[in-house]
């Protein structure tokens, strides 16, 4: 599989529904605190205009990530996206600072991968293989942190749908709306009580739903077991260890840099992934944005004539890519955000070596 594609399933929604509750958290865990902290005020009074707005995201990230030490839940997820739809069940429990989950893929093939803190491992029964990554020693909210002037109030508005039943849940349902056309919208069902999101839309720039992901089934403080959950992470025998090395760095550092900033997207993180010995240029890097929700990875190689066709763009569900030639590197970029919007960073990108 493309290095890209495996890459960017981390940070993307739309991938296979084993990597989102590793990826997503931070983007759902903050449309739980929006709904939960905004909404009521509307409730109470009038909000100020002051009032519609989150007040920090570093504050109400960090709100979020305490919160979430308590959280532990058993569930059944699908997602729908592109006209095809996967399934996974999933087990997460968090003990102090110490967070652990499951999530064997129950569509497609066999996959099972285990999240400790910044360790991942997948495995991949059919080919006897474990991948191991490490994500920079950070927790998962680390990356949104690294964003904290970022305001969501400033990009999406917020609306209170009413109450819907997910997963034998009453949850709350509340609309995201874009205001402007730069990122696309999310309709979010949320477990009052707890504040989990049980179900999620992303919808275009005219609210057609583009992907859902939803629980089927659903039970929350789960008497999950972290220790065993452990104990069977650690079992690798029989299984041949691949080792995924990333290189933290910055874009200006690589001769990288954006002519003009797309409005309301952050960089977050760039790594280089080190190729072996045998093949030359420059390693692989991923330069990843967000504006809170939306992501969006630029991937940059040095371009193989053998390897790299001409440009093209690809729509699948709520993941929009676009691949290009830049001078002497290929270009591939991947987001949940409209064409359009890829193509502004595209047109900004630019290299100074």
């Amino acid at each position: 599989m493309d290095w890209r594609v495996e890459t960017n399933r981390l940070s993307m929604l739309s991938s296979k529904l084993f990597w989102l509750p590793v990826a997503c958290f931070c983007a759902l865990a903050a449309i739980n605190y929006v709904a939960a902290e905004t909404l009521p005020k509307a409730q109470n009074s009038a909000p100020t205009g002051a009032e519609k707005e989150v007040a920090g995201v570093s504050d109400w990230l960090q709100h979020l990530r305490e919160a979430s030490k308590n959280r532990a839940y058993v569930g059944t997820y699908v997602v729908s996206s592109g006209g095809s739809m996967s399934s996974a069940k999933i087990w997460h429990v968090c003990e102090g600072d110490q967070q652990v989950e499951r999530i064997e893929s129950l569509s497609g093939a066999p996959r099972s991968v285990f999240r400790h803190n910044d360790r991942v491992l997948t495995f991949m029964p059919d080919q006897k293989l474990v991948r191991s990554e490490k994500r920079d020693g950070q927790d998962i909210f680390s990356g949104l942190l690294q964003s904290a002037d970022s305001r969501i109030a400033d990009y999406y508005r917020l609306r209170a749908e009413g109450v819907e039943r997910v997963a034998g849940v009453e949850a709350d349902v509340v609309l995201l709306a874009p205001k402007d056309n730069l990122r696309f919208g999310y309709r979010v069902w949320t477990e009052p009580r707890k504040g989990l999101v049980v179900k999620l839309q992303t919808l275009d720039t005219d609210g057609r739903v583009l992907e859902q992901a939803a629980f089927s089934e659903l039970q929350l403080d789960a008497p999950v077991k972290m220790e065993k959950l452990l104990q069977m992470m650690g079992k690798v025998q029989g299984y041949r260890m691949e080792q995924t090395a990333l290189v933290k760095t910055t874009a200006s550092a690589e001769g990288w840099l954006l002519k003009a900033p797309v409005a309301g997207f952050k960089a977050l993180s760039c790594y280089k992934r080190p190729m072996p010995a045998s093949v030359s240029g420059d390693d692989p890097l991923q330069w990843v944005f967000s504006d809170g929700l939306a992501s969006v990875s630029i991937f940059l190689e040095p371009f193989d004539r053998q390897r790299h066709d001409k440009g093209s763009v690809i729509s699948m569900g709520a993941t929009q890519t676009m691949t290009r030639q830049l001078g002497g590197y290929w270009l591939t970029l991947m987001g949940e955000v409209p064409i359009s919007t890829l193509r502004l960073f595209a047109n900004a990108l630019e290299h100074k070596k």
